[in-house]
């Protein structure tokens, strides 16, 4: 993997079906498509159906070509977008969730003691859903609505 980050930075969530778990598909987005992957949370049940949340770097078109390639190959995408919720009316701005973001997608406002939460750098880890003492932040693990 190249170590120069390109101008397109994405996080998706895939989910592999049994029969796809054991084939590189992920490495082949370097070697195919000329991109840059950082796996952010890889599980794997014991029946073999695989979950991974992936940050995918490099030029647009490409990053288009490896997402239709994986389609292809039979893994279900993602966008982390769809997968972590946060209710605005239910937050009470602690910051509890701050200190356990990994990717400070949840960060606190100094200036107005707030908590924003940047969807474009959540790697859905879910440690916001497991600290926050309102839950406020929720982890979506229905799989039925994903593309």
């Amino acid at each position: 993997m190249k170590d120069v980050v390109k101008g397109f930075r994405k996080i998706v969530y895939l989910t592999f079906p049994p029969d796809i778990s054991g084939r590189p598909v992920v490495c082949n987005l370097g070697k195919l498509f000329d991109l840059s992957f950082n796996i952010l949370k890889a599980d794997i049940s014991p029946r073999h159906e695989g979950t991974m949340t992936l940050e995918i770097s490099g030029m647009e078109a490409e990053f288009q070509k490896g997402i239709a390639y994986l389609k292809e190959s039979g893994i279900r995408i993602t966008p982390v977008a769809h997968k972590i919720f946060r209710d605005e009316d239910a937050c009470i701005h602690c910051g509890l969730c701050t200190a356990m973001c990994p990717t400070n997608a949840l960060t606190l406002e100094r200036s107005d003691k707030t908590v924003t939460f940047n969807v474009d750098k959540c790697s859905a880890c879910g440690m916001c859903t497991r600290i926050c003492p309102v839950k406020a932040m929720t982890l979506d693990l229905d799989e039925n609505g994903a593309h």
